[in-house]
């Protein structure tokens, strides 16, 4: 055991503090340990298939991710909001991951097996991790809490921050490791980060390829409180940005530049 009386024991209790508003006891044992080992936490054999996976985006922040013998889809939405006008992503999947049950995030308009609280699953041969975190900049007080994903698939390290606008705490960085893929909102709003805040996140947790998801694309519907994807394109310095089209191919190994895919 570390003494803690050491500067190292003081830094481990007060994130393993932090750790108490996620969501599961197990979870909560395990960031920790991964904390004092300084390792990400483990995940299943039957969830480290290499090969890669390919992501198709559906619109707003609906992206089908598949790979490793499994298909997930993010986000589904209503086209209501933000998404007015969208055609809704009527799909199937293994797994379905909601960052809340707001319509134009959390819709069950698609068929599979519809996660959206905090906790540790294992389906489709993946381990899933849900993290309780704000919606909003107020400590949920507006809009309650969001919840942050992490899983492996296709030998890929995966993060959904797609609905949040709430700062990470040390204990969620720990949770959330370095993600391979980081998929998180840019569009600002009151439940939205802002570019620049999120590209603060994307350096934080030092993601390799970083999809760019709800934010609106020439005039936004009304009543609609998000922008455009550019303010974050610039507060990515250094990275490479890549417009594509509507689905791409992610391969490890990924090498250590980061690279955006802005997807259509």
């Amino acid at each position: 055991m570390v003494d803690p009386t050491s500067r190292s024991a003081t830094a481990l209790t007060g994130s393993a503090t932090a750790l108490r508003r996620t969501a599961t006891p197990g979870l909560r044992l395990g960031a920790a340990l991964a904390l004092a080992a300084g390792l990400t936490l483990p995940m299943p054999a039957a969830a480290q298939k290499g090969g890669g996976v390919s992501i198709t985006h559906l619109g707003h922040s609906a992206l089908l991710i598949q790979g490793g013998g499994a298909r997930v889809l993010v986000n589904p939405f209503q086209a209501v909001g933000c998404a007015a006008g969208l055609p809704e992503p009527r799909v199937s999947a293994d797994v379905i991951l909601a960052s809340s049950l707001l319509k134009d995030e959390g819709a069950q308009v698609a068929s599979g097996k519809f996660l959206v609280k905090p906790g540790s699953y294992r389906l489709a041969g993946l381990q899933i991790e849900g993290i309780a975190a704000p919606h909003d900049r107020v400590g949920g007080r507006r809009f309650g809490n969001a919840t942050l994903w992490r899983w492996r698939q296709g030998g890929l390290d995966i993060a959904h921050l797609g609905g949040t606008a709430g700062r990470l705490s040390p204990a969620d960085r720990v949770l959330l490791g370095r993600p391979d893929v980081l998929i998180i909102g840019v569009g600002g709003g009151g439940k939205v980060y802002t570019g620049q805040e999120a590209a603060e996140v994307a350096r934080e947790l030092q993601a390799r390829r970083v999809i760019p998801v709800q934010y609106t694309t020439g005039k936004p519907p009304a009543g609609c409180d998000q922008g455009s994807v550019e303010p974050f394109l610039k507060a990515m310095v250094g990275a490479t940005v890549r417009r594509g089209g509507r689905t791409i191919s992610v391969v490890p190994p990924l090498g250590d530049g980061v690279v955006v895919e802005v997807m259509r």
